[in-house]
């Protein structure tokens, strides 16, 4: 079965990761002690424990949303379907970013619903 690379993904969210990765190159070339330290940050908040990675990444999408940021929504939306994710799990962390950001988290809540059918699509 064909995977297509990063870099051939096509999609509003995977744009936005490859322009965030892109646009972060320049900075993370400068200061790489800082972007190793956020890395093992990542892989120590996200490891599994008495909350799944699965879960902390679908807490992740629901905080994203409420910052309305869509570069972590293209992330952790992603990850989340990486850990396996289903459509009822997505729409309910979504759900209480909504309760929790109210008509703000409304709008941003839309593009991690969008972003999640994008990254369902195609193998993640």
């Amino acid at each position: 079965m064909f995977v297509p690379s990063q870099e051939e993904q096509v999609g509003k969210y995977k744009d936005i990761l490859k322009e965030t990765h892109k646009g972060t190159s320049g900075v993370r070339s400068q200061i790489p002690g800082v972007y190793d330290g956020f890395g093992d940050l990542y892989r120590a908040a996200y490891a599994d424990g008495e909350l799944s990675s699965k879960t902390k990444e679908l807490i992740a999408v629901a905080i994203a949303v409420h910052d309305g940021c869509d570069g972590c929504i293209a992330s952790h939306v992603r990850s989340a379907i990486r850990k396996g994710a289903s459509s009822q799990e997505m729409a309910e962390a979504i759900g209480v970013a909504i309760q929790m950001g109210g008509g703000p988290a409304s709008i941003y809540a839309a593009h991690a619903w969008e972003a999640f059918q994008e990254f369902s699509e195609a193998p993640a």
